[in-house]
């Protein structure tokens, strides 16, 4: 603290710091109160070769709102993005004037990188994972709407994909879960899908947080319910990350990591007295899934759930699909997920948690070393290991 003072502050006669000079008279003006983040993006004017800095946008949200062809909205003036570089993390913008606005179709994959902490669920052999994890997103078009947020026109662009790095949490879908969602013709990406939204909704009880800190892949409906081949499988996994915070993350997924045994409890429990009978905001419906929750099966992810904590799952009263799906399912588009090693050299312990009346206590169960041999021990190298403090 004193290095940073000595370095941002001007030190006085008798000792105390003040507010650097090039910042008054107002230091608030220099400080947005809503943005935390250390990355920005500048949106330059370039109307009639202005060249102005028009507004700095964070990372987190320049990627969902910059796109080439697209409207910047700026104090209710429309700009239109003329081109974007994530390399030089700047757009530039023309001021038009139109009656119509854009609403970006992407779709956004998210793929762990490697594996630096494992919980084993209590009472089941499924694990949930801990690591870096990266984001990659496309932007294959967009909607032209109107005041009345009618479509106008549907774009097509061709722009590159952007990727992040972010930290996040992951669960990979048992196989008998996809055998299952396979034998009734469930939509196995809708029950992933509603899966996510089911388990993300309930982070707040375990972790103060704000909806939209920690995101998951929302499944776009134009590329799961194709009806011909694709080239795009996804694996069978539920996956978290982090909003904010860059590289390192903001903090929430690693501690939601903690309480995720008792997280998938109780969407499980959520999920199933819900009396719904295709999801809604109560159960596995989300008002911030950027896809408006068309790919979505209710009893998908209860067999998801279900399977996760190794409860007994009735098959015989699960529903057929796709008749009984809101929407017709296409070419199913989500293979098996192969399972993430730790970095070669590294080996990380699985922990098991203990949950009873007056505290919680982990202990080792197991462990995964970072090699191409494939078995789940080994002698490896460098640890990772939890440490839980039992609770009085």
């Amino acid at each position: 603290l004193s290095e940073v003072a000595k370095e941002r502050l001007t030190k006085d006669d008798d000792g105390f710091y003040h507010t650097s000079p090039r910042f008054l008279p107002h230091p608030s003006r220099f400080v947005g109160i809503r943005d935390t983040e250390d990355e920005h993006f500048a949106i330059i004017d370039t109307t009639n070769n202005r060249n102005v800095v028009l507004e700095e946008l964070e990372a987190s949200r320049a990627f969902f709102t910059i796109y080439e062809g697209g409207i910047f909205l700026h104090q209710g003036m429309t700009y239109l993005i003329k081109d974007f570089s994530q390399e030089r993390m700047l757009a530039h913008v023309e001021r038009v004037k139109v009656e119509w606005t854009t609403q970006q179709r992407d779709y956004t994959d998210i793929d762990p990188v490697e594996t630096e902490a494992i919980r084993r669920i209590p009472d089941s052999l499924s694990r949930a994972f801990y690591g870096p994890i990266r984001i990659q997103q496309v932007v294959f078009g967009f909607f032209k709407l109107d005041q009345k947020r009618r479509i106008l026109d549907a774009v097509q662009v061709d722009n590159p994909p952007i990727i992040l790095f972010s930290k996040g949490m992951w669960l990979d879908v048992p196989r008998r879960a996809l055998e299952i969602l396979t034998e009734r013709r469930l939509n196995v990406a809708a029950a992933i899908h509603a899966a996510e939204h089911a388990v993300l909704s309930l982070m707040p009880n375990f972790v103060i947080s704000m909806p939209g800190d920690v995101r998951t892949e929302c499944k776009v409906a134009i590329k799961e319910f194709a009806k011909k081949e694709t080239q795009r499988k996804r694996p069978a996994r539920l996956t978290f990350y982090d909003a904010k915070g860059g590289a390192a993350g903001s903090g929430i997924s690693t501690k939601a990591f903690e309480f995720v045994d008792l997280l998938l409890r109780q969407a499980c429990d959520r999920v199933e007295a819900c009396h719904c009978d295709e999801g809604c905001l109560e159960c596995c419906c989300s008002e911030r899934c950027r896809e408006a929750n068309q790919v979505m099966s209710k009893a998908g992810a209860s067999v998801i759930l279900k399977s996760l904590l190794n409860r007994h799952i009735d098959i015989d009263t699960l529903p057929w699909g796709p008749e009984d799906e809101t929407v017709q399912a296409g070419i199913e588009t989500v293979i098996a997920a192969e399972e993430i090693r730790p970095k070669r050299g590294r080996r990380v312990e699985v922990i098991e948690v203990k949950r009873e009346e007056g505290g919680s206590e982990g202990m080792i169960v197991d462990a995964l070393d970072g090699d191409d041999s494939g078995g789940a021990q080994g002698d490896g190298g460098e640890g990772i290991a939890i440490k839980i403090e039992s609770e009085d």
